[in-house]
């Protein structure tokens, strides 16, 4: 056994396996001194807190998962036993025919292939990851999924008649382009107004030439419509300075009783409680 020749074959197959990291070196270099201890003879007897000890492994997981892969790769053929009196076996296999260098064009080959797979196993990662979202991403209680491709336009072929894919209807906002309505609240609050036989609600911010006929029928002028206009245009038709107005017809009755309040007080003369004239000549004495 030619041990310069078995240790120059293993690093030259460990150059071309990136797969490969110090620890699993580190695993077979202690396996390879138990078996320089015992001669280089086939099978060996090993025991794990002795590998563990020289490899300076000190997790049992890490230890199996190097082992077995060790084995997978034809370094060593592991033969555990699962009798605790009695120890597993290894078989060290020769690497005398990795002696020869491998070419640099070889080495690009192994690597572009590495490559390859890494970037296969990341598109179909990606893929994976789209279809989970599809998945959460469901809001319908249907069983059917929202289309992935083409999802503005996708007809369900049923016995041969073309129907139109329901999650339109459930959800028409998430789905783009979708001809059917969207949901308006206000416009459902006027049907609901038309049923009870409510009048509608008027439009805000109105015009003047609405509000002037409005105040005229209340009786008021057309100065009065220009004065509540003017006062709300200027604050944004907020009511209060702070609350959006819903109905300018509500504000402006309310305008119109509260007018006399702010209406300017008399100059009539004020009655006179002391009996006294109101002309005096103060240059007469007192």
């Amino acid at each position: 056994m030619n041990y310069i020749k078995h240790l120059t074959g293993f690093f030259e197959k460990v150059s071309t396996d990136f797969d490969l990291n110090p620890t699993h070196i580190s695993l077979y270099m202690a396996i390879f001194q138990l078996w320089n201890q015992n001669r280089f003879q086939n099978p060996i007897c090993i025991s794990r807190d002795e590998l563990m000890r020289v490899s300076k492994i000190a997790s049992y997981a890490t230890y199996h998962k190097c082992i077995k892969e060790l084995d997978e790769r034809n370094f060593v053929k592991y033969m555990p036993s699962y009798n605790p009196f009695k120890g597993s076996t290894l078989e060290v296999v020769n690497l005398d025919f990795y002696t020869k260098p491998i070419q640099k064009k070889e080495i690009k080959k192994l690597k572009s292939q590495q490559k390859m797979n890494q970037v296969n196993e990341q598109a179909i990662e990606q893929v994976v990851e789209l279809l989970n979202e599809q998945v959460l991403n469901k809001h319908c209680t249907s069983t059917e999924l929202l289309p992935y491709i083409n999802n503005t336009n996708s007809i369900n072929i049923v016995n041969g008649r073309a129907q139109k894919n329901q999650n339109q209807n459930c959800l028409p906002e998430l789905v783009e382009g979708s001809q059917s309505e969207k949901f308006h609240p206000e416009s459902a609050q006027e049907k609901l107004r038309e049923k009870k036989g409510i009048e509608p609600v008027e439009k805000i911010p109105p015009i003047l030439e609405d509000i002037i006929p409005f105040f005229k029928e209340k009786n008021n002028s057309e100065i009065e419509a220009q004065k509540f206009y003017n006062h709300f245009q200027s604050n944004g038709w907020l009511v209060g300075g702070k609350s959006k107005m819903k109905d300018w017809k509500a504000a402006a009755r309310n305008w119109m009783l509260n007018l006399n309040k702010f209406q300017p007080k008399s100059n009539a003369p004020q009655p006179n409680h002391l009996h006294t004239p109101n002309s005096k000549n103060y240059a007469e004495p007192l």
